[in-house]
């Protein structure tokens, strides 16, 4: 791999070029791939991961409330509509399509927003799956569903116990249930991808951990063992989902191999930048985490390492990189977003 990603273009043309596995996967779905809530942080580079991967269309699906993301996607060969989900007569006049990607949630901005929650999080699966119910559904949720188990161990897999804290969390786990339950009644193959924190160089929790490092703000230690994936392997691993999708619905953990300390990671960070890390607080004994044993037994292991996106990411910060300016708020025990 290479030692440095030294501009946007070579970070997205890292996270889009697809594997052989990726080209097969893409080959194999007939028809086009819908994307739901195209515009989010996955988005954009999963549909252009597709169509590099050669998929036969691939329709974007989002309100493209900043016209930037809808232009670039349409620059590189994706078909976008601009549509509120929660219309439930514009969600009815999208096209059919037998491969969909329900990628739409709302997270940010959650705290004192509830009811938009709930619709976009609860009510809206439901709709989705009714509207598609022909088709091969893959359904990004959270693995913050889980109850927090034992940073000592491998973490939840996918019939951990659960225990959503907060309204956001709550939220994301009725909407697998109501989706779960329009599967069932309607017949659906229907894949549950319950996501931990995606990671690249403009957002993450290694983007954020990364900054504070640099700035010399202090970093909070109470969630101080987390999850991570690079955002390209996250893309890739969805590729080859379809045929996971069955009726009842099925559940996988997505996420990377390790649970990873917040404190080694600033530390390591910190000696790639030479900078010394300020922490505050102590490391709960027990955190957010996902096992993904289900998922690297089908697919394999991620390619990109964490010490890999720790060296990228040094580099990134030291050359004063782009960020989205979107914290990922992992430190956040009360579930509040």
């Amino acid at each position: 791999m290479s030692v440095i990603i030294a501009s946007e273009l070579e970070l997205i043309d890292q996270m889009t070029t697809p594997t052989a596995d990726i080209e097969a996967a893409v080959a194999a779905l007939q028809g086009p791939v819908l994307l739901l809530g195209v515009a989010g942080k996955m988005g954009p580079t999963l549909a252009e991961l597709l169509v590099r991967a050669g998929a036969e269309k691939v329709i974007g699906v989002s309100r493209f409330s900043d016209p930037a993301p809808r232009e670039y996607l349409e620059d590189i060969g994706v078909e976008t509509i601009a549509c509120d989900l929660l219309d439930g007569a514009a969600l009815h006049e999208l096209p059919d399509a037998p491969h969909v990607f329900f990628l739409a949630g709302f997270k940010f901005g959650a705290t004192g927003n509830e009811d938009t929650t709930w619709a976009m999080n609860t009510w809206l699966p439901g709709r989705v799956v009714e509207r598609y119910r022909e088709a091969q559904i893959v359904y990004v949720s959270s693995g913050n569903v889980y109850a927090y188990t034992a940073a000592r161990g491998l973490g939840a897999a996918e019939d951990g116990a659960l225990d959503p804290i907060g309204e956001y969390a709550q939220s994301r786990l009725g909407g697998e249930r109501v989706a779960s339950y329009a599967a069932r009644v309607c017949g659906t193959s229907l894949l549950i991808a319950r996501l931990f924190y995606a990671t690249e160089l403009r957002y993450g929790i290694i983007h954020d951990i990364a900054w504070k490092v640099w700035s010399g703000e202090p970093i909070d230690l109470e969630m101080g063992y987390v999850n991570q994936i690079w955002q390209g392997d996250a893309n890739g691993y969805l590729c080859r989902f379809f045929p996971l999708c069955q009726s009842p619905a099925a559940v996988i953990n997505l996420t990377g191999p390790e649970v990873l300390s917040v404190r080694a990671l600033a530390e390591e960070l910190g000696r790639l930048l030479d900078r010394e890390p300020r922490f505050a607080g102590a490391e709960a004994p027990d955190a957010l985490l996902g096992d993904a044993g289900r998922l690297f037994a089908e697919f394999g292991a991620p390619a990109t390492r964490t010490g890999q996106m720790l060296r990228w990411m040094a580099d990134w910060v030291w050359r004063d990189g782009r960020s989205l300016g979107k914290p990922t708020k992992y430190e956040s025990r009360s579930g509040q977003f």
